[in-house]
């Protein structure tokens, strides 16, 4: 543990040293993550096969913080720091080029193929009922 401070002006130096020091690694962590942040990471690479090709399409987000904090008073002196970061990606579709016109194809969820359609047959039936429900309510206030 770091020894504390015994005037207000090492503790001035020992505040900037932490401050610099938080700096320099949140420099170093934004310089790495954003490496990866590419082109590549949205766009896989592409994969030609019986002369078309597809190229991969997806959402990648990269975030992260940290900080650092430093505390002296009277007989009392706590030092402390801490970072962390997290990424995701998830497939969104693909590119498809054939014949020199590209496509863009969605990736939709499995269950939309079951769920769109059954909405669709369900506000199909339920229009009509509801819309003779509500003329019916005009008649009796009328």
């Amino acid at each position: 543990m770091a020894t504390p401070p015994r005037t207000p002006q090492e503790a001035g130096t020992t505040q900037g040293a932490s401050a610099e020091a938080a700096g320099r690694l949140l420099d170093r962590v934004a310089e790495r993550l954003g490496g990866r942040a590419s082109v590549s990471a949205v766009f896989g690479e592409p994969v030609v096969r019986d002369g078309i090709t597809v190229i991969p399409v997806a959402s990648a987000r990269i975030g992260f913080g940290g900080g650092a904090a430093q505390e002296s008073g009277d007989r009392r002196t706590s030092e402390g720091g801490g970072g962390g970061g997290a990424a995701t990606a998830r497939p969104l579709g693909f590119i498809e080029i054939r014949k020199g016109a590209a496509v863009y194809r969605p990736i939709r969820p499995p269950w939309a193929d079951a769920v769109i359609p059954a909405a669709l047959l369900l506000a199909a039936v339920a229009a009509p009922r509801a819309a003779r429900a509500l003329a019916g309510l005009g008649r009796r206030q009328g």
